[in-house]
């Protein structure tokens, strides 16, 4: 890859600055797509923003940054996002800073921030150039997410076309199922986790394999992934329509559907079982209530579990011996047992715990 330095003043960077979510973000009179299609979205905080802007104005140096020139001459941000657009919003007036705006300023501070030279590395090569230079440069600084880093290397038409539902702040996805979903959008934390609900259904082993066979067959557009999506949650809302805020957000729920929509559930008989399990002290995971209705394993309840004290008690009042194989085991060698099961009514109480020998256990939990 070929680079050579440039030390561009901010005035000729943020000439026709626009910044639109659908049609993308640019600057320096039109000739620069700061925002291209391997890129993040904005993710820094204000005090980040600030800070930039703070830099600036004291005539401080801010890390170089890198363009790469296109065949029409025309550039792509390789790195320096975040700080770009930090500095075309403030001088475009999109926020202040301390309470003062860029217009609020002097003719002199004003001037002072649009003679500053920004020190940018244009650099010219092949995609693949392109892509692995991002990827390095990018080990430091604000660090890229593992979607990031899958979308910097699996850029398409497709993957164009599946950000705009998965991967900007109010987002369909983001907006009409959020409440079920845990990340943030603009950090290709929801995007990443449709992907990985799909590749499950279609039986893939990672993520870059569903990625790059659409990027291979040149995909135009990310419509499977989105109805898909929103089967998934067709199916939660039928079999499960009472929404039930911290227990249900952020849960499988497309892992589920890959296994289980094809089962009959009632909806009704459903609601009733969550009623009972909530109120079921023996549940100490209520979180796991929903994935236990629909596999039947009760280690999804992590139901309470006899303490220490009960251990001890049970223990001497069976002298060592082994409920079952009634062999004399030492105390840490057995392990407590509901004599009556949860599943019929069994309460983690003294009166209902036996110990057992640890074979012993493990052949009857077997069972």
């Amino acid at each position: 890859m070929k680079i050579e330095l440039k030390l561009i003043p901010i005035r000729e960077v943020v000439k026709n600055f626009d910044d639109d979510p659908v049609h993308g973000c640019t600057a320096y009179g039109g000739r620069l797509n700061i925002r291209p299609e391997y890129q993040r979205e904005f993710v820094y905080s204000g005090k980040q923003r600030d800070a930039v802007i703070d830099s600036v104005r004291k005539n401080f140096p801010l890390n170089v940054m890198y363009w790469v020139r296109n065949g029409d001459g025309n550039f792509e941000m390789l790195d320096g996002q975040q700080r770009t657009i930090s500095i075309c919003r403030y001088v475009k007036n999109f926020y202040p800073i301390d309470h003062v705006s860029f217009d609020s300023l002097s003719e002199i501070e004003r001037e002072q921030i649009l003679n500053y030279e920004l020190m940018i590395y244009l650099c010219d090569g092949t995609d693949k150039e392109k892509l692995d230079w991002f990827k390095i440069i990018n080990i430091a600084g604000e660090k890229l997410t593992t979607q990031e880093a899958r979308n910097a290397i699996y850029s398409c038409a497709w993957l164009t076309d599946a950000k705009k539902f998965f991967s900007r702040n109010g987002c369909p996805a983001q907006v009409q199922y959020g409440k079920y979903l845990s990340g943030k959008a603009i950090r290709q934390e929801i995007l990443e986790t449709a992907l990985e609900w799909i590749a499950d259904r279609d039986d893939l082993t990672a993520v870059d394999d569903y990625m790059d066979a659409q990027k291979v067959n040149r995909t135009p557009n990310a419509t499977e992934l989105w109805n898909y999506f929103e089967s998934v949650f067709a199916w939660v809302e039928k079999i499960f329509p009472t929404y039930r805020g911290k227990l249900m957000k952020g849960l499988k729920w497309g892992i589920f559907f890959n296994k289980f929509s094809a089962k009959d559930f009632d909806a009704a008989e459903l609601e009733q079982k969550i009623s009972r399990l909530l109120k079921d002290k023996e549940v100490t995971n209520k979180r796991g209530i929903y994935e236990y209705l629909l596999t039947g394993d009760e280690i999804h309840l992590s139901l309470r579990q006899f303490d220490d004290d009960i251990k001890q008690e049970v223990y001497e009042r069976q002298s060592g011996i082994c409920a079952k194989c009634k062999k004399h085991c030492e105390l840490e060698d057995m392990e407590a047992d509901h004599i009556d099961p949860w599943s019929k009514g069994g309460k983690t109480t003294i009166d209902n715990c036996q110990l057992l020998c640890k074979n012993c256990n493990r052949r009857k939990s077997d069972k």
